[in-house]
């Protein structure tokens, strides 16, 4: 678990590190909305939002902290922890179910 304030710089140093085919996965307290970052190639992600809004994004490293920015904004409005999982292999392939509750 990270704190909302520090998570875009700690997802930044994490994303630097990732290798190719591995993902992170952003999730709320509770489980039920999540941000997935998973790297392409050397310098593309795809981004996918799961959460009140459901969307794909294709974004550089350069312009990510901005995508960042206004995904948290939207799917973690009321959160002050974020739980962040590291994804490699198949688990990275397919977007995790949400937790039911």
């Amino acid at each position: 678990m990270i704190d909302k304030a520090t998570a875009i710089e700690t997802v930044m140093e994490r994303l630097k590190k990732l290798p190719q085919g591995h993902a992170l996965d952003m999730r709320t307290y509770k489980r039920n909305r999540s941000v997935l970052i998973r790297r392409v190639e050397d310098d593309l992600f795809e981004v996918i939002q799961n959460g009140y809004e459901q969307n794909r994004f294709e974004s550089t490293r350069k312009k990510m902290k901005k995508l960042l920015k206004t995904l948290l904004k939207k799917e973690f409005p009321r959160s002050t922890k974020i739980r962040l999982y590291t994804l490699e292999g198949e688990d990275a392939e397919k977007h995790l179910p949400r937790k039911i509750l």
